[in-house]
């Protein structure tokens, strides 16, 4: 099979050898004396191969060659700790964020920009059982909460939407611009999640699962209300 390269240049030989015979052919026919109108015919007729071969050379459809990719990764592991955080609750958001920013060019003109985002959120509430604090009876078999953390959010995973960006020659929508939106908006997001209903379903989750969890000891938890008054204060943490 004949490779692009050497395609192309048997296309160029066979375009150079129709050429010289035309120019052959032009050179007899001028020799003649009725050589006006056949000359104006070949000449059209050559001006039309011509044209038909350059373009088709020129397209550089045989000789276009598939990109080169090259992919690097390096990953580097930080840190690594044992845990036992439990997720009690999954919630799905979508905040409707606004951002509009004004500003004034040679302190005169005002030029505004704006974007509306939808911000599309997956989070997760549970618990860290490192922070629990308990005391146990072995004779009556009771558990009683001593200390009982307050849920967290564990988990987010964010997707970013944007419509009508508006934006004009001298107060364009840069980098930074974009990070602080993103940011502003999954904060929105997580106060979202935080007076929603969401804490509560990990509170009631997380009370089944620690009771379920001591009957099968034969153990009885004393006091469960304390998990329940801990839903009202939704802790977070960014590095989560």
């Amino acid at each position: 099979m004949k490779t692009p390269g050497k395609l192309k240049f048997i296309l160029w030989l066979g375009g150079a050898v129709l050429l010289l015979m035309i120019v052959m052919l032009i050179y007899q026919l001028m020799q003649s004396p009725s050589s006006g109108a056949i000359m104006t015919l070949v000449m059209l007729m050559v001006g039309l191969l011509l044209g038909g071969v350059i373009a088709f050379l020129a397209s550089g459809k045989f000789s276009a060659q598939p990109p080169i990719i090259r992919e690097d990764s390096h990953t580097i592991a930080e840190s690594m700790r044992k845990v036992f955080k439990v997720v009690t609750a999954e919630g799905h958001f979508n905040e409707i964020y606004n951002y509009e920013e004004t500003s004034r060019i040679f302190n005169f003109i005002p030029s505004k920009k704006r974007a509306l985002v939808i911000v599309q959120a997956k989070i997760l509430i549970g618990y860290d059982f490192e922070k629990f604090r308990w005391q146990f009876d072995a004779e009556t078999r009771k558990l009683r909460l001593l200390e009982f953390p307050p849920p967290e959010i564990l988990s987010t995973e964010t997707d970013y939407k944007y419509y009508n960006i508006e934006e004009q020659f001298f107060n364009l929508f840069s980098k930074d611009d974009l990070a602080k939106i993103q940011q502003n908006g999954k904060k929105q997001v997580i106060e979202a999640a935080k007076k929603s209903h969401l804490p509560e379903v990990a509170a009631e989750q997380m009370r089944t699962l620690l009771s379920e969890l001591l009957e099968t000891k034969n153990i009885t938890l004393e006091n469960p209300s304390v998990i329940a008054e801990s839903q009202h204060r939704v802790e977070y943490h960014p590095e989560n």
